[in-house]
């Protein structure tokens, strides 16, 4: 089977598509607001609509969901945004957690894995 990749770095790809589902990397904000979680949340969802449409799915084929905050205080601001863009009805698995990210300016980090459609 055919494995695709884009947006390939040393370390990582971006976008990866095997046997009809698409795997994204951990997405964070371009250039993060300070303290703004939820600015924050907003710019990487629509990242993550330009993967997916890039890679032939959409945030409704959405099958699982990572999420990592710096600070759970930021939890409702990050959920604010993400209950605004998951569409009804097509909520993915989802897990959120506290960790520490790789730079202190992240204040969120997002995954998805999506059904190619």
């Amino acid at each position: 089977m055919t494995i695709v990749r884009k947006h390939v770095r040393q370390r990582l790809s971006q976008v990866v598509i095997h046997n009809g589902t698409v795997y994204l990397a951990g997405i964070v904000a371009d250039e993060p607001v300070p303290d703004d979680p939820g600015a924050q949340t907003a710019n990487i969802l629509k990242k993550i609509d330009g993967f997916l449409a890039e890679a032939g799915s959409n945030r409704s084929s959405m099958l699982s969901a990572t999420i990592w905050l710096s600070d759970m205080a930021y939890y409702d601001a990050m959920n604010k945004e993400w209950d605004a863009w998951v569409p009804e009805g097509c909520a993915p698995g989802r897990a959120c957690v506290e960790s520490k990210l790789a730079a202190p300016k992240y204040k969120v980090e997002i995954r998805i894995t999506a059904a190619v459609v």
